[in-house]
């Protein structure tokens, strides 16, 4: 078993969420062939390399002798850690920040096979081969450096993941807000589709050629904003030709009708534009940090978000 003292643990495991901050951060951005820094915080540490490497520590320990066992903890352990932080973390931001759907046996996304045989052999790898000249360094320093540095780190990473964690479910917010207002343009879609179909019966517009253009305008709804937003301009644009073409007879109907959906519309492309805007840094960066989250609930919206977070960083 490891004899260590709560600092020491503490230290170990921040100076576990940095190498694999190191890691991570190299090969995405290698990957992406744009520098990343990677994870859920701002600073230079990823708590779930070092939540799982204490975890293939703790687990591992009553099997220190034997392989085969220590191979078995390190896949159960860091399996269920790893399932318990994803459901976790969707629950409260509604985002995936990993994402195994495409994988063959996986479970819930959350969790797959092949993570699972891979983490036995990260334990192995962790206990045998890593650890073991690390503890050698951090047990030769003084106790007193040890406890400064983890106190100060402490503090710090306290302080990062207050930040983020803010960011994080503004960001749901903005998700949920965005997804409120696509509703909402859906219903005036719907409704701007009755009106051209009653303009077409009162005024003609079969004769003036306007069905032919009718039909050209996409059917149904989308789940993208900017096609809900061009719909709905084209079905306006229509709607004021069937008006201009005979007021007569259907501007009277319809008019306090239109005017609400336009007064409608207005608000909510000034509210999606205020709320896709991304103007806090700490909400745009948890994007850019993390290029491949997803959302099952709001995954329009998302990768909207993703998308205007991306072409800003280009311009």
């Amino acid at each position: 078993m490891f004899h260590y003292t709560i600092l020491q643990w503490f230290f170990f495991f921040f100076l576990y969420c940095f190498l694999g901050w190191c890691f991570e951060s190299t090969y995405v951005s290698i990957k992406d062939r744009r520098l990343t820094n990677r994870g859920f915080m701002r600073g230079p540490l990823l708590p779930i390399y070092g939540s799982g490497a204490i975890m293939m520590l703790v687990v591992s320990a009553p099997f220190k002798d034997n392989i085969v066992l220590t191979y078995l903890a390190g896949c159960v352990g860091a399996t269920a850690l790893e399932y318990v932080t994803g459901v976790t973390m969707e629950a409260l931001f509604h985002v995936r920040y990993w994402d195994y759907s495409e994988k063959k046996f996986n479970f819930q996304g959350h969790i797959c096979l092949s993570s699972t045989l891979a983490w036995g052999f990260f334990t192995i790898l962790m206990t045998s081969v890593i650890h073991r000249p690390i503890e050698e360094v951090v047990l030769s320093l003084p106790i007193r450096v040890i406890n400064i540095i983890t106190i100060t780190t402490l503090a710090i990473a306290c302080a990062d993941f207050a930040l983020s964690l803010k960011a994080a479910i503004d960001l749901r917010i903005i998700l949920e807000k965005m997804s409120q207002a696509k509703q909402e343009m859906s219903r005036l879609h719907k409704r701007l589709d009755v009106l051209i179909a009653v303009a077409g019966e009162e005024v003609g517009l079969r004769k003036d050629g306007l069905v032919e253009n009718i039909a050209g305008i996409k059917d149904g709804i989308t789940d993208n904003l900017s096609d809900l937003i061009g719909g709905i301009e084209r079905r306006l644009s229509v709607v004021k030709k069937a008006i201009s073409e005979k007021p007569g007879e259907y501007w009277e109907k319809s008019k306090e009708e239109l005017f609400e959906i336009r007064g409608k519309y207005s608000a909510l492309r000034e509210r999606i534009n205020i709320e896709s805007s991304m103007k806090d840094f700490f909400q745009r960066d948890m994007i850019r940090s993390n290029p491949s989250m997803t959302s099952i609930e709001h995954k329009a919206e998302l990768e909207e978000l993703k998308k205007k977070v991306f072409e800003n960083d280009e311009e």
